[in-house]
């Protein structure tokens, strides 16, 4: 099945398989009727998307998390009552609220926009609404970087999987998987000056060879290089990046989507974001509809209780 969902995939896009599929009728179909009507979508939710399998692929935040040293700590507190000056309560107020005094938006897994770099590019808020979901490809490294902690993708890989996998579609996610994030949230890991990367001939064979939407990886950035190089040449050429990836260990290679989500910030630099991939019915891990409570969420015999020494909300 994940081998049959990528030759669709590659072959003829997701928009064209949608279409051959039957679960969205052809534009001018679209155009006369209403989409309440044709129910639109909805049969590629019920037939595919409902028993897929989710797994997600973000990073919780937490104010001790790995971030470069450059941006400094970052705290999370009760939100206050300006009036009091003092923290709402549940037992007074009824709820509670959190304040984040965030020291920078590259923080956790993120998407960064091109005008991180390069202000003439478009800011997170200005990325288009076509970016919700993608094809998702997952290029291992891990065997190269068990041998060498610092290597970096090289356009060799990128060819050796294509001989194995097919082709990477245009417009789709390429995710590098090195497993360094296997160690999160250790905060030693932001110090590494060695640590896998994705190098500027891979970058480019991916964006001008294969017109790929963007690129991820699992390291806080793109390569070692002095000048970031590779993170340089992508902003400067109005191209967008995922960094501070998880969990690629549980995606296949092929035959995912990937939903890409961040909030909308003004003139935003970076996002933080979320990445949840979703695998066909039979792929052994995730999570399907269904499978968890959902609506009504279920109530804990613990409550979340604020924790000095954490600097967050834990269930206690």
């Amino acid at each position: 099945m994940i081998k049959a969902l990528t030759y669709a995939f590659a072959t003829m896009g997701l928009a064209t398989l949608l279409l051959a599929a039957g679960a969205v009728p052809a534009p001018k179909v679209i155009a006369e009727s209403s989409a309440a009507g044709a129910h639109g979508l909805w049969s590629i939710y019920e037939k595919s998307l409902k028993s897929a399998k989710y797994i997600d692929l973000t990073h919780t935040l937490t104010p001790s998390i790995p971030v470069w040293k450059g941006f400094g700590p970052s705290t999370f507190g009760p939100a206050l009552n300006p009036e009091t000056g003092k923290p709402y309560r549940y037992s007074k107020d009824g709820f509670e609220a959190t304040r984040y005094n965030l020291s920078t938006d590259q923080f956790g897994t993120q998407l960064d926009p091109p005008a991180h770099w390069a202000p003439e590019y478009p800011a997170i808020d200005e990325l288009p609404a076509t970016y919700a979901i993608r094809p998702l490809v997952v290029i291992s490294i891990v065997d190269q970087v068990a041998k060498n902690p610092g290597y970096s993708l090289q356009v060799s890989d990128i060819k050796r999987w294509e001989a194995k996998h097919g082709k990477i579609p245009a417009g789709s996610v390429v995710m590098v998987r090195s497993d360094w994030s296997k160690e999160w949230p250790n905060s030693e890991l932001a110090t590494r000056k060695v640590f896998p990367g994705v190098s500027l001939a891979a970058l480019k064979f991916l964006h001008e060879n294969r017109h790929i939407l963007f690129h991820g990886h699992e390291p806080l950035d793109t390569d070692m290089t002095p000048t970031l190089e590779g993170e340089h040449w992508l902003m400067h050429h109005g191209y967008t990046q995922a960094e501070g990836v998880a969990h690629l260990d549980l995606v296949p290679a092929t035959g995912c989507l990937v939903t890409i989500g961040y909030p909308k910030f003004k003139g935003g630099l970076g996002g933080y974001a979320r990445y949840i991939a979703i695998c066909p019915s039979d792929w052994r891990y995730g999570v399907s509809v269904g499978q968890l409570p959902e609506a009504p969420l279920p109530k804990s015999d613990k409550i979340l209780q604020w924790d000095k020494k954490q600097g967050v909300r834990m269930r206690k």
